[in-house]
């Protein structure tokens, strides 16, 4: 494997997970980094874009930042795009498609904006590989045009289909949780594998899932692929090398106490079926269960859900009444933690006491508070 270089790398996530995404690539030795709206740019190797990729739990995706600059007419933006480097990582065979967006810029046209930055990447490509004619066959090579205040940034996708999809998940349910925003909930309730974890609203098990991930250690994304593994820049044994460290980075000796209830049946059996193909169908447990009937397991736990929206499934009263029987739930759980994500703004009155701290969050295009009520520690042993 050649040496490697010094990249610029884009970990795009939803808005209000930058903190988080930040600490994560701290947490993985990539601390020079710029925090953004939506984003987190930071600097790496070709083997950081494998291991961000493989490790980022709330991240959506992982981009090359190619470059950047002030474009306000399509001559700027053509000059521009054809003087970055784009031989260096598209081969002559590949596909090379363009998206693009624009928010309060001059070249407000997202297609004309795209047309222009594709006929500059064939332009370059051409200086260099002799050819007028790109075929277009092998491997993909996504490449995004971002106007913001007529700066445009032009950046590869080295992921493919978003982070979020883990590869556990083959169904869903009406209203599912991303599986980044659960990994975030889960990671900024601080919870430890010491302690039991339930989730009286699971639906299709997702928050129980990543946090069963977070315990043992699991890389999210071991159980599948991305666009980048195609890349020659991206040799195959420098993947190998990013999952052999995943792998050997598992801990799955320690023991957790995860839980998860529904009242709908078939969720519950999506769950199942999503834990059984993350490997972790004996570690997690899954009733059809009403949150009035659910009775949490041991002390000094934390409940972290997702309850029913009155405007995400269409019945207020319905959502009400979940929040209600929760605030029951958590005043018979006196030594728990609760942690619940809602758009309700009467949220704190249904639980009968005020957040210790609240965070806003997007489920989706909902915005939403994720409340935190912090429970007593444990007692010293």
């Amino acid at each position: 494997m050649n040496a490697l270089a010094e990249l610029e790398l884009v970990a795009a996530c939803a808005m209000g997970l930058e903190a988080i995404v930040a600490r994560e690539l701290k947490e993985l030795g990539y601390a020079e980094q710029t925090v953004e709206n939506g984003r987190v740019v930071f600097r790496g190797d070709e083997l950081a874009v494998a291991r961000t990729n493989l490790w980022l739990r709330t991240a959506d995706r992982i981009l090359v930042r190619m470059g950047q600059f002030t474009a306000t007419t399509f001559d700027e933006l053509f000059e521009g795009v054809k003087a970055l480097g784009w031989a260096g990582w598209i081969p002559e065979d590949a596909q090379f498609p363009v998206e693009g967006r624009s928010h309060k810029s001059q070249l407000s046209s997202v297609p004309a904006c795209q047309g222009i930055v594709k006929k500059a990447v064939v332009e370059s490509l051409k200086q260099v590989y002799g050819t007028s004619w790109f075929a277009e066959t092998g491997p993909r090579y996504t490449i995004e045009v971002s106007l913001l205040n007529d700066v445009a940034t032009l950046t590869l996708d080295t992921t493919g289909p978003s982070l979020h999809k883990r590869g556990y998940r083959k169904l869903v349910t009406e209203a599912p949780l991303k599986e980044t925003l659960a990994a975030a909930l889960v990671l900024l309730s601080r919870w430890s594998p010491q302690r039991p974890l339930y989730d009286p609203f699971c639906g299709s098990g997702t928050i129980p899932i990543e946090a069963a991930l977070i315990g043992w250690n699991i890389a999210p994304g071991l159980r599948r692929e991305f666009a980048a593994e195609a890349w020659d820049r991206l040799p195959p044994e420098l993947w190998d090398d990013a999952r052999d460290e995943a792998y050997d980075a598992v801990r799955d000796d320690v023991p957790l106490d995860i839980a998860g209830s529904d009242i709908d049946s078939a969720a519950i059996d999506v769950a199942v079926a999503a834990a059984k193909a993350a490997g972790l169908a004996r570690e997690l447990r899954f009733r059809v269960e009403p949150v009035a009937a659910a009775k949490p397991r041991g002390d000094y736990g934390a409940l972290i859900t997702n309850p029913p929206y009155g405007e995400r499934l269409g019945d207020q009263r319905e959502a009400e009444r979940a929040l209600r029987e929760l605030g029951q739930l958590l005043q018979q759980l006196p030594t728990w933690s609760a942690f619940v994500i809602s758009p309700a703004r009467q949220l704190e009155h249904y639980m009968g006491r005020k957040s210790d701290k609240n965070r806003k969050l997007f489920n989706g295009r909902i915005e939403t508070h994720f409340h935190q009520f912090f429970g007593p520690l444990p007692p010293r042993t």
